[in-house]
């Protein structure tokens, strides 16, 4: 799909612009949006709403055709919900998906989508999420189905419409947006490979794929590299699987060459069977999806890349499978991390947090100005959150603080939203061990917490924060796929640290 900008000015208006469909919005009021206004010469729009053919409700729609004094072929009215100053975000994405439904099915190869402004929100928002809903529309899961769906022959080219003094701002941010729509397609098409392909070896090529692509620098450690470094935890995972693990370091030096960088670091289980704490049956196989993290922070790799972006980024991505055998690790084993720290493994369900120690250990010698994990880690943070909002984890104090309000700024922006939960001394308790340094689980009560304490143990070096994206990486049920979520969070607290 094809996107543009649109610019109107006095002598270019919507009535006037020759397109195969113009969308626009109404409100359950009766009431119509000022580009509505512009097409409604003879009153035609007015008396659909009046007549009850659209109720305006948020979502709804009704396509027009061959309006007077109006020169697009086809007039889609979106529903706006209740009139008010200007709408609400969620008015404003479920028109645009609502557009994107219709203009799916058209034989109209173009359109223009007029929608009003949202309430404290700039142009550059309406942009992006009408690019990110477009987007969602057309992304398919079929790739490894021997007979495809039939591929929509609806609308190819989409122009979002801008006022003049908008317009250069808006191409840049149009720019922006579809990089952001690339990695959020990567982030979910790598979640929804099976495990049988995406292997811990598929992400590192898919890693090196980005390098190629972007001009960036890529490392993969194998296995004998990282007994070298005494990961011994991250090894400990990888002992009941044939599949090598892969440590992959990927680097985007868009800033200054004496810039601290910005490391994302990304759990990437390609399969999660519990090892010898085996997982119940039922529902396993979304098991693929634990390593959601390591799919987002490449997804956001890759749109920083395309965008160019003026930062220092780099990401760390331990990825291996769980599974269990005669060589798997044992619930009772202890086993010595790369910090020299010992833990005793109560249970090897509880292995995202055993790799990524090691990361975290690994990434001091990359000397951050902070660092952020992203992880599937915990079922606990699902029972805490729910599917809406992803846990952001940090310590409390000034630096940490300002750390998180970026992370919550950037995901209020783009609707990826974050709520920030305790780190407290108190829950450490819970993590103690009497034959090693810590356990890595801390029982039921306040499991998230106590997986991102066992976390922050490895952190004290530099500034943090844990991402806890359990409930928001992937959806179950009839909806089943991955969100691509955190993309969106990660890329624009990235482009907001870029200036």
């Amino acid at each position: 799909m094809d996107f543009s900008i649109k610019t109107f000015d006095a002598k270019s208006t919507v009535n006037t612009s020759k397109t195969g469909c113009v969308v626009v919005g109404v409100f359950e009021n009766k009431k119509l949006s000022a580009a509505a206004t512009a097409l409604d010469k003879k009153g035609e729009i007015s008396a659909a709403l009046k007549s009850g053919d659209i109720s305006g409700k948020a979502g709804s729609s009704l396509l027009l055709r061959n309006l007077s004094e109006v020169a697009a072929e086809r007039v889609l009215l979106v529903g706006l919900g209740e009139e008010a100053v200007s709408i609400s975000e969620k008015a404003y994405v479920q028109a645009a998906q609502a557009a994107a439904r219709n203009l799916a099915t058209l034989g109209a190869s173009d359109a223009i989508i007029a929608l009003p402004a949202v309430a404290g929100r700039d142009t550059a928002w309406s942009v992006r999420s009408t690019v990110v809903a477009f987007r969602e529309s057309i992304f398919r899961t079929d790739s490894l189905k021997s007979k495809k769906s039939a591929v929509s022959t609806g609308v190819k080219k989409v122009a979002v419409a801008v006022s003049a003094a908008d317009a250069a701002g808006a191409k840049v941010v149009l720019a922006q947006s579809i990089a952001l729509a690339n990695g959020i397609d990567l982030t979910k098409q790598l979640g929804d490979l099976p495990p049988n392909i995406c292997t811990p070896s598929y992400l590192a090529n898919t890693a090196k794929t980005i390098a190629t692509d972007y001009k960036m620098t890529v490392e993969v450690l194998e296995r004998k590299q990282l007994q070298a470094l005494k990961m011994n935890s991250f090894l400990s995972v990888t002992n009941g699987s044939e599949e090598p693990p892969k440590f992959i370091v990927l680097k985007h030096m868009g800033g200054k060459a004496k810039d601290a960088p910005t490391v994302l670091v990304g759990k990437g289980i390609t399969f999660d069977s519990g090892g010898i704490s085996l997982k119940p049956g039922a529902g396993m196989d979304e098991m693929k999806y634990d390593m959601g993290g390591a799919a987002s922070v490449l997804g956001t790799m890759r749109a920083i890349g395309e965008m160019k972006l003026k930062l220092n980024v780099i990401a760390v991505i331990p990825t291996c499978e769980n599974m269990p055998s005669g060589k798997a690790t044992r619930p009772g084993d202890i086993v010595t991390s790369m910090s020299g720290q010992t833990i005793e493994i109560l249970n090897t369900d509880a292995e995202g947090r055993l790799i990524l120690c090691d990361a975290l250990t690994y990434v001091e010698r990359l000397k951050p100005a902070a660092v952020v994990d992203v992880a599937t880690l915990t079922g606990a943070c699902v029972t805490s959150l729910g599917h809406h909002n992803t846990g952001l984890f940090t310590r409390h104090d000034d630096t940490h603080d300002k750390l998180a309000a970026e992370l919550l700024a950037a995901g209020k922006q783009t609707g990826d939203t974050a709520w920030r939960m305790p780190i407290e001394e108190a829950y450490n308790e819970q993590l103690k061990s009497n034959f090693a340094d810590m356990a890595n689980i801390g029982g039921p009560a306040g499991g998230s917490i106590t997986a991102a304490c066992f976390l922050e143990r490895f952190t004290k070096a530099y500034t943090w924060a844990h991402l806890d994206i359990a409930g928001t990486a992937w959806k179950s049920g009839a909806a089943k796929g991955s969100t691509g979520r955190p993309v969106p969070l990660l890329t624009t607290f990235l482009m907001n640290r870029a200036g």
